[in-house]
């Protein structure tokens, strides 16, 4: 059963934490590893350089959306296809554990797990955009 007094909190930690991680991540690709080493990088594994930079951007938009709850079922499962790329064409030779060299893809699955399960709660408490925190009506077990 659902709580409907705690889930609209349990989906705020999620929806905040979902977007600060994507927040790292493109920090990761812009401050550490500059777009110009992103771009360089996707061109080498066969990709359009320019996806990088595109990369780059929904990272940190869906991030900052993510974090305000703003539109956060779209942008949920908007960022799954960034990481079954990342998946497909990175992590997926490693194998599934991501402590094997290179680092698997097991991280990424649970992240694309936990972007399904914000897509399916919606924003949850505390987002700028309303509507998804409303308690669905409890099913009864009384017949009728």
């Amino acid at each position: 059963m659902i709580d409907t007094r705690t889930a609209p909190y349990a989906a705020l930690i999620l929806r905040i934490t979902l977007g600060v991680l994507f927040l790292a991540h493109a920090g990761l690709k812009f401050f550490v590893f500059t777009p110009a080493g992103a771009a360089q990088f996707f061109g080498s594994l066969g990709l359009p350089p320019a996806l990088a930079y595109l990369t780059i951007a929904a990272e940190a938009v869906g991030g900052i959306a993510l974090i305000l709850g703003l539109f956060t079922r779209w942008v949920s499962l908007a960022l799954i296809p960034i990481l079954l790329g990342a998946i497909m064409f990175v992590h997926g030779k490693a194998g599934f554990f991501f402590s094997n060299p290179n680092g698997g893809w097991e991280f990424l699955a649970f992240w694309i797990a936990a972007l399904a399960a914000q897509a399916l709660l919606g924003n949850g408490a505390f987002a700028l955009q309303g509507g998804s925190a409303k308690a669905a009506p409890a099913l009864s077990t009384r017949s009728a």
